[in-house]
């Protein structure tokens, strides 16, 4: 069986969220932010097709992965993964909604 390659793009949103996770960690612990951070970049490469995990609540257009206390949001087009945010797993679905009806 051949396994399908998806193009994985970060959006702008999605990269901040890592930038501000890195940076809220780095001052408890420069080594735990890069262990939080890597963990974070490497998930969506082990996605091997588009649906293969769970539609997120916020909208049905997403999928998730779960990472530590984050979720990824993503959603494909045309064998494209586009990251579209990372959110804590602890906040409101309904806040995180309004964010992204925008």
């Amino acid at each position: 069986m051949v396994r399908q390659v998806l193009k994985v793009i970060w959006i702008d949103l999605a990269k901040e969220a890592v930038r501000s996770i890195y940076n809220y960690y780095k001052d408890k612990s420069p080594q735990g932010a890069k262990n939080v951070r890597n963990d974070l970049l490497n998930a969506p490469k082990t996605i091997h097709f588009s649906k293969q995990y769970q539609v997120d609540e916020i909208s049905a257009d997403y999928r998730r992965i779960v990472v530590r206390d984050f979720k990824i949001l993503y959603k494909e087009e045309a064998e494209t993964i586009y990251i579209m945010d990372v959110v804590s797993s602890k906040q409101s679905p309904e806040k995180l909604k309004k964010k992204h009806s925008k």
